[in-house]
C-alpha cells in the first residue's frame, strides 16, 4: 500500500461535498487501504477520502477497537450529547471543544459494496460525526463552541 498526502486546511477542496462512490472495484480496495496506511501512519483515529484530495464519499476509522471501512456512509440515529475535544489531520496542531451526540448509528457500505450497521458512543460517536461531515464539506471547527492550544 501507499501512503498519500494529506490535504491542509486552506486548500478548496476541503469545503465541496463528496460524491457518491458507485464503481466497487480494485481502484476502491486500493484507495481505502492507502486511507488506512496513511491515517495509522500520521497517528490519526479517522481520515475522510476528501483529506487525501479524493471527492468520494468514502473513510476509514480505527477508534482503538480495529478498523472500519464506511463507503457512502450515512448517520441514520443519534441520541444524547456530549462536548469534548476534537483534532484534524489537516488542521495540525489545532484543537476545539464540539458538541457531538453521545450515541450514533451509522449505515455504511463496504469496499464490496454490502451493507453494514455500526453504532458507536463517545470517541466513535465523535468519529462518525466528524468524518461524515468531512463528507458534506464541513470542518470540526465550524463546529467548535471552545478552542484549546
Amino acid at each position: 500500500m501507499a501512503l498519500r498526502n494529506v490535504v491542509k486546511v486552506g486548500d478548496p477542496i476541503l469545503a465541496k461535498k463528496s460524491r457518491v462512490v458507485e464503481k466497487f472495484d480494485d481502484r476502491l480496495s486500493t484507495l481505502i487501504d492507502d486511507m488506512f496506511d496513511t491515517m495509522y501512519d500520521a497517528q490519526g483515529v479517522g481520515l475522510a477520502a476528501v483529506q487525501v484530495g479524493m471527492l468520494r464519499r468514502v473513510v476509514v476509522i480505527d477508534c482503538g477497537d480495529g478498523p472500519i471501512e464506511l463507503v457512502n456512509p450515512e448517520i441514520t440515529k443519534a441520541e444524547g450529547e456530549q462536548r469534548e475535544s476534537e483534532g484534524c489531520l489537516s488542521l495540525p496542531g489545532q484543537y476545539g471543544v464540539t458538541i457531538r451526540p453521545a450515541k450514533v448509528q451509522v449505515k455504511g457500505q463496504d469496499r464490496h459494496g454490502k451493507w453494514h450497521i455500526y453504532t458507536g458512543e463517545g470517541l466513535k460517536a465523535r468519529c462518525f460525526c466528524h468524518e461524515l461531515d468531512h463528507l458534506e464539506g464541513i470542518l470540526f471547527t465550524e463546529k467548535t463552541i471552545k478552542e484549546q492550544a
